[in-house]
């Protein structure tokens, strides 16, 4: 198998942890998806239109896959075609910088990662690497070192993406009867994260996990992913594949809007799986507030206790690093 200078050491690591398994079929016990769905796709010029009917439909059909898939796709979203096309081309020279220039050069406020330091198996393991960027130091000149032309571009990213976040999760605090403003007030460039992906090909299994199975702890998620596809999300109790559209964005609920909502939209669990032929590229926005604000159901009685943005990051880490994985909303019920 190769391994292109530029990629981290996930073969050592993975099959380290290989052989600490005695039993082999830890490395992953899911059955392999057999349905390709495409996502519900939603018309965004249908809020812009200025028709009121068109706009409420617009608004209906966001609550309606938030609250049945917990993922949907948007096309006429404002985010110009040529800024993904450069977003993703910044991305790909970013990726193929060596490995040990990503690891300790201290790129993008050293927010370099890759593998998983935490995991005890392979199937806690994830087959990729990445940026976690704060947006407060996107538009720091000095993280980004030879990379001059990625800081102009990620800064016309991130707005466009936060912009376009806003819009949606404003639409879904209407729909709960909240104020729609509500979610500029909780939500800043000071408390939201741009993550950039790479999953490099991997010939050793079809089973490996480019990311493990997960439900994201934020507000929503804005993902752009190429044409290569790998993103698998639970639907009717089972695990289906998403099919890739690259003019397209997807959308996904987090954590945070589940709680707030009362369940009434949905944090569904997804994953990355490896490709054996090809490697894959992914942009993610993270909706987040500050880690003080009060997480609360918009209504009574309550299907999970209060608490803070911070509190559940750090009850995430701490099952993370005492179980191997987190476990979520679950410890927030009543």
């Amino acid at each position: 198998m190769m391994i292109e200078s530029w990629n981290p050491p996930l073969l050592h690591d993975y099959s380290k942890l290989s052989r600490l398994q005695s039993n082999r079929v830890c490395s992953n016990n899911e059955v392999l998806v057999m349905e390709e769905l495409e996502l519900p796709m939603i018309d965004l010029n249908g809020l812009k239109s200025g028709d009121e009917r068109e706009a409420i439909r617009c608004e209906n059909a966001i609550a309606k896959a938030s609250s049945e898939w917990g993922f949907f796709q948007v096309v006429n979203h404002g985010v110009s075609l040529e800024l993904l096309r450069k977003m993703r081309n910044e991305q790909m020279k970013l990726f193929k910088a060596p490995f040990e220039m990503k690891a300790n050069c201290g790129l993008l406020n050293n927010s370099y990662r890759w593998g998983n330091s935490t995991a005890t198996c392979p199937k806690q393991f994830n087959w990729s690497e990445a940026f976690h960027i704060p947006l407060t130091k996107i538009s720091e000149t000095a993280s980004y070192g030879e990379f001059t032309t990625l800081r102009d571009v990620m800064v016309e990213y991130a707005t466009s993406m936060q912009d376009l976040a806003k819009s949606l999760a404003s639409v879904l605090v209407k729909k709960l009867n909240h104020k729609d403003s509500e979610i500029g007030e909780i939500c800043n460039e000071n408390s939201c994260f741009l993550r950039l992906n790479h999953y490099p090909s991997c010939q050793l299994s079809q089973e490996i996990f480019g990311l493990v199975p997960h439900t994201d702890s934020d507000f929503l998620t804005i993902l752009h992913q190429d044409e290569v596809g790998g993103l698998q999300l639970i639907k009717d109790s089972k695990w289906v594949a998403v099919k890739p559209n690259q003019n397209a964005l997807i959308v996904n609920i987090g954590d945070l809007f589940q709680a707030w909502s009362n369940d009434v939209y949905k944090s569904v669990e997804h994953k990355v799986m490896a490709n054996g032929k090809k490697e894959r590229f992914s942009i993610a926005y993270f909706l987040c507030p500050s880690y003080d604000f009060m997480i609360r159901s918009y209504k009574e009685p309550s299907i999970y206790k209060k608490f803070t943005f911070g509190e559940y990051r750090y009850q995430i880490q701490q099952d993370v690093k005492f179980i191997g994985h987190k476990v979520g909303l679950s410890r927030f019920l009543q």
